[in-house]
């Protein structure tokens, strides 16, 4: 099917306006209109379609893609949100809401490999230099919430009202030790009551 008859079809289907699907995209409120009665836009910029193929759930081959733009099917990329948060490498981040606003895509096959699911999966940007060199200050982490069996290493905690990232240890009888990477800081015991284990950091990006 012609890519405009395809995205015709489409708004049809979910009752949604080209007007509306204009705007979603940043356009002004004719332009998908045009696009699909005059033939002006020739072809849809390659932001637009990414954005109105992920909106109805299809591939952007069907909206006029080229083959080897299609030839990795996108539902072979999962996106996890971005969370409006701040977790501390230094002296605590007090926590905002939790709500999304953007998101960062990972590949499905690797995180099938490496044993996450998606649902447990969210970002957060590291605030702070007490990780460094591990983490650094404006770093982005992927904390997996899965309910696991605690193990020694990395993760988000709540202490309090303040979210923290650190590497953490398991004193007996029942407390925890708070390391941070960077030497400057000591290490921290707490009671492991007092501490609510968010989830663990499964990997970090950042720019060099």
């Amino acid at each position: 099917m012609d890519p405009r008859e395809r995205l015709a079809a489409l708004a049809s289907e979910t009752g949604n306006s080209l007007a509306a699907l204009s705007r979603m995209i940043g356009r002004n409120s004719s332009y998908l209109q045009q696009y699909i009665t005059k033939g002006s836009p020739r072809k849809l910029e390659e932001e637009d379609r990414r954005r109105l193929a992920e909106f109805f759930g299809v591939r952007e081959l069907e909206l006029g893609a080229p083959e080897e733009k299609s030839s990795v099917d996108r539902r072979e990329w999962v996106e996890v949100p971005r969370l409006a948060l701040e977790a501390s490498a230094g002296p605590g981040a007090t926590p905002a809401e939790e709500i999304p606003f953007d998101a960062l895509r990972f590949s499905r096959r690797w995180l099938r490999e490496n044993g996450l699911d998606p649902a447990q999966l969210s970002a957060i940007r590291v605030m702070g230099d007490s990780m460094d060199p591990l983490l650094r200050d404006g770093d982005e982490i992927l904390v997996d919430r899965s309910p696991r069996p605690f193990r020694e290493g990395v993760h988000v905690i709540r202490l309090g009202e303040a979210l923290h990232v650190k590497l953490l240890q398991a004193v007996p009888p029942d407390r925890l030790r708070l390391i941070s990477k960077n030497p400057a800081y000591e290490p921290v015991e707490v009671a492991a009551q007092d501490v609510d284990v968010v989830g663990r950091v499964v990997w970090k990006g950042g720019r060099l």
